[in-house]
């Protein structure tokens, strides 16, 4: 893994134009009897999200926290990581941001502090979080608190010039993988946002018997996803390596989200010019980002995580998370709007976001993904049965 440590001074200076306010919400938390550091590891890509909220806190809280050590690691990697740190007895890993990937690997294997007892240190969720991150934050069993969200996908994402007449179906984006054999890509699901919800999206677009049930209610999803991998050259390990390949001109259809298509071509990794579309008999199958405490934490620092948690679930600081759109819009709480963000954040998505996805989050279902226990299956059966077909 690849360590950003960051160390900083008291003040806040720089911070009150964002409306950013120092102080914690809950008097009950103990301070530390000396300033900690704070090792968070992102498996999720949400560093882009939230990496200045951790900042505006050890700003404001130096007496608190002295530095964090960001990390960054792939989902499929950490749980294993954490679990052989706890039976080793030397847990190094304080706080880890992931999407319900690592969320749920977690949970299958009780690496996660039970939160429940540390409600009266946490704001009301239900009151603060956007309804349907509300229904995210279920699926962390209280072993995690929702800390960005968006709408997620599934979308097609496409060139153009190279595709004048993009499929409006499953049946015709197969038909279209067919004619165009290695041009269409997404990443493994169990290590991509987007790859997983493609996974999760079919069974409503398809029409399978129950979209909640990979194991006895896929049965179209797992034959279509098979049928689409005759004709796809490998899956991705990552999104940003699609991402890549469809800005390189190696691909010209990828599966994309809302946050997958206005940040790469923000960044220019992709052309300003990429399209995007959607299949019939869509659905949006949201996502979030969590914080999640490994068992083996002190108590210690277990109180400044949850101060810090506190923190950055102010409106103020969730205005960060519109960044350049990467997980778009991205606050998981209510009353956010993107005047708050910082300026540059309100030009990238002006410039780069799409007026369409206001109407098409406001006129199609808005899906939860599947429960953790079911994340695992569906991930093992398309390891198996989809994945394994590209060695």
């Amino acid at each position: 893994m690849n360590v950003t440590r960051r160390t900083f001074v008291g003040g806040v200076a720089g911070l009150t134009g964002l409306g950013l306010m120092p102080g914690r919400l809950f008097a009950q938390l103990k301070a530390p009897a000396s300033p900690v550091t704070i090792t968070v590891v992102d498996v999720a890509g949400n560093l882009a999200l939230t990496q200045g909220m951790f900042e505006a806190y050890a700003a404001a809280k130096p007496e608190w926290v002295s530095s964090f050590a960001f990390t960054k690691a792939p989902a499929p990697e950490l749980p294993s990581k954490i679990k052989a740190q706890q039976a080793a007895g030397k847990v190094d890993i304080d706080l880890v941001l992931t999407g319900t990937d690592a969320l749920a690997a977690g949970l299958s294997q009780d690496l996660w502090v039970d939160l429940a007892a540390h409600k009266a240190d946490l704001p009301n969720l239900e009151s603060i979080l956007l309804p349907q991150a509300f229904k995210m934050q279920a699926l962390a069993k209280d072993q995690g608190v929702v800390v960005t969200y968006y709408p997620s996908g599934p979308l097609i994402e496409y060139i153009p010039d190279r595709v004048p007449t993009p499929p409006t179906t499953a049946a015709g984006l197969l038909e279209w993988a067919k004619a165009n054999p290695k041009k269409f890509m997404y990443a493994r699901p169990a290590n991509s946002g987007p790859g997983r919800t493609f996974l999760m999206g079919l069974p409503y677009i398809l029409g399978d018997s129950d979209p909640h049930d990979p194991v006895n209610g896929w049965a179209k999803t797992w034959e279509y996803l098979k049928a689409l991998g005759e004709n796809i050259e490998y899956y991705g390990t990552g999104t940003t390596q699609v991402m890549k390949e469809l800005g390189e001109g190696t691909r010209d259809i990828v599966v994309s989200t809302t946050g997958w298509d206005i940040n790469p071509r923000a960044l220019g990794i992709v052309p300003a010019e990429a399209k995007v579309g959607k299949l019939d008999g869509f659905h949006w199958v949201t996502d979030a980002h969590y914080a999640v405490i490994p068992k083996g934490v002190s108590d210690e620092k277990i109180a400044v995580l949850l101060d810090i948690i506190n923190f950055i679930l102010q409106p103020q600081q969730q205005a960060i998370a519109y960044d350049q759109g990467y997980f778009y819009p991205g606050p998981a709480v209510k009353d956010v709007t993107l005047e708050m963000a910082p300026q540059e954040s309100q030009d990238a998505i002006k410039e780069f976001g799409r007026p369409e996805y206001a109407d098409w989050i406001a006129n199609n279902p808005l899906e939860v993904p599947l429960e953790p226990a079911r994340i695992v299956d569906a991930f093992r059966i398309w390891d198996e049965q989809i994945g394994a077909s590209k060695g």
